[in-house]
C-alpha cells in the first residue's frame, strides 16, 4: 500500500497532466470549454477517478462527454508518458454535478429568505385575535377593614364566573 501524501501528489499531478493532454492531444474541434475539477487516486494508485465540468448547455456536455469517452486511450497514454511511476492508472471520467447542485442549493437558500421576510412582514402586521391578555387572572381585592386579610390577596370568585 501506498501512503495517502504520494496519493494525493499524484492526483494532483494527473489533474495538470490531464489538463494539458485535452488541451494538447485532443484534436476534436467540438470538445467544449472542459474544467479538470478534481482527482481521486486509490491507495494502490491503480487506478483514477477524474471529475470535470464542461461550460454551456447540456448539449455541449454530452457532445464533450462523448470526445473525451473516445479519447480516454489518448489521455491515459500522455499521462503515463509524464508520469515517473511503475504503472499507469486507468483514467475514469466523471461529470461534476457540485455547480449545478450548489447553484440548486442557493435558489433554494434564496427561496427561504424571501419567506422568511415574508414571514417577518405579516408577523410585524400582526395583531392581536382578542384581548391582549387572552388567559384570566384572578382579580385581586384587599378589604381595608381586615389588616390581617390586607397583606394576603383574596381571590374574587364572582369575576372568574363572568
Amino acid at each position: 500500500m501506498v501512503d495517502a501524501a504520494r496519493a494525493r501528489k499524484l492526483a494532483e499531478r494527473i489533474k495538470v497532466l490531464v489538463a494539458e493532454a485535452l488541451e494538447r492531444a485532443v484534436k476534436d474541434p467540438d470538445l467544449g470549454f472542459v474544467t479538470i475539477t478534481d482527482v481521486k487516486v486509490t491507495p494502490d494508485l491503480q487506478h483514477s477517478t477524474i471529475y470535470y465540468t464542461v461550460y454551456g448547455s447540456a448539449e455541449d456536455k454530452a457532445r464533450s462527454s462523448e470526445i473525451i469517452e473516445r479519447n480516454r486511450g489518448i489521455i491515459r497514454r500522455e499521462v503515463g508518458h509524464k508520469l515517473n511511476i511503475r504503472l499507469t492508472p486507468t483514467v475514469e471520467f466523471v461529470l461534476d454535478e457540485i455547480p449545478e447542485t450548489a447553484a440548486h442549493m442557493n435558489d433554494l437558500l434564496a427561496e427561504a429568505r424571501n419567506r422568511d421576510a415574508e414571514v417577518a412582514r405579516l408577523a410585524a402586521e400582526a395583531k392581536f385575535a382578542g384581548d391582549e391578555n387572552p388567559y384570566k387572572e384572578p382579580k385581586i381585592i384587599v378589604d381595608p377593614e381586615d389588616a390581617d386579610l390586607a397583606a394576603e390577596d383574596v381571590y374574587d370568585d364572582e369575576a372568574d364566573e363572568k
